[in-house]
């Protein structure tokens, strides 16, 4: 039998992976739903989560299950759940890349042939039915990352308002852009599934006992990625405004969406950035010049950034009123003289 490499579906700008992804996963959606991706329509107020009834009840529940958890976890000991914890992570890396994979095919040949402003302006180019599927299974994906802090709780490490406030965000992020049909949303979700199979992958290493050394690259890469992201979203918003409020401002045309989705996606993407930008800081730049060992970089940032971490609810017998996740007094304490385990903070 002899081997032809004319038979290998060799990649093309129209089929970026050399075969069809689309066609498996429309038979894999249907296979779950119960009809094909083609036939999924999003439609507000109809569609299971897409009322903001709905995203507000869910980001509710969200605070009040981690904040009362973190409560209710006082009384009992950490738990390990290092199973579910890679089951989790590598499921999330899994569904990340997954997703990036369809994004790249759907996109590249618009790209290609007809360039980043009609992808981004335009909802024939970026908000097409395929991509509004895609759309929509990461804002759900967004709710299944909130298990994210659930293990945090569960596993009593300290909860930190850019962890809390992140997840929420994102949520919330996500409805307004599919509300709002805004076509640049492809940007900086792509970016977003980019970092998570990274950030993720490295999680499920983590939880396997493998150290990785790259830790410090994952934040350049989530700043790097905020950044982009504003500039296309700043771009976008500004085409948009001043094609229909300010005709005689230099513009390029038109530009697809909801105004309250601009100012939404311009307002959480920027505070994004300022938030990690801080993080990196004070957990790399200032650890480095006091001579500290990486090793104890989580924790010394929880520590210089104490203000930062999540008050928690006094109870009686506590000294000074705090306890860190093992229920002992004043947990930063226990690292200061560096043998105290590593505590890892989740961004996503």
């Amino acid at each position: 039998m002899s081997f032809d490499l004319k038979n290998i579906p060799l990649p093309t700008i129209d089929r970026p992976f050399g075969i069809e992804l689309w066609p498996y996963f429309n038979k894999a959606f249907e296979l779950a739903i119960g009809y094909p991706a083609d036939d999924f329509r999003f439609v507000s107020g109809e569609t299971p989560m897409s009322t903001l009834k709905e995203t507000a009840a869910a980001l509710v529940t969200y605070y009040v299950v981690i904040f009362g958890g973190r409560e209710v976890m006082k009384n009992f000991s950490a738990l390990k759940l290092n199973t579910l914890f890679m089951l989790h992570n590598f499921v999330l890396t899994s569904v990340s890349g997954i997703l990036l994979a369809l994004f790249v095919e759907q996109l590249v040949p618009t790209l290609y042939h007809h360039g980043v402003f009609h992808a981004i302006c335009s909802h024939e180019g970026g908000w097409t039915q395929p991509l509004v599927v895609l759309y929509y299974l990461n804002y759900l994906n967004k709710y299944f990352e909130f298990l994210d802090t659930l293990f945090l709780v569960l596993k009593k490490k300290p909860l930190t308002f850019l962890h809390t406030y992140h997840h929420g965000a994102t949520a919330l992020l996500c409805y307004t852009q599919l509300i709002g049909l805004t076509s640049v949303s492809w940007v900086p979700i792509t970016l977003n599934l980019l970092v998570h199979v990274v950030m993720y992958w490295y999680y499920f290493q983590s939880a396997r006992g493998i150290r990785i050394w790259w830790k410090k690259y994952i934040t350049i890469l989530q700043i790097a990625q905020f950044v982009i992201d504003l500039v296309f979203v700043y771009f976008a918003s500004y085409t948009y405004f001043t094609s229909t409020y300010f005709p005689w401002a230099p513009n390029y045309g038109t530009c697809a969406g909801e105004e309250f989705a601009a100012f939404s996606g311009m307002g959480i993407l920027t505070s994004y950035l300022v938030l990690f930008i801080s993080f990196y800081f004070v957990t790399y730049k200032k650890t480095a010049k006091t001579g500290r060992p990486r090793r104890n970089t989580g924790r010394q940032a929880l520590i210089d950034m104490k203000d930062a971490e999540l008050p928690s609810v006094p109870v009686a017998g506590q000294a000074n009123g705090h306890a860190n996740g093992n229920g002992s007094a004043n947990g930063a304490a226990s690292s200061r003289n560096g043998k105290g385990p590593v505590t890892r903070s989740r961004k996503a």
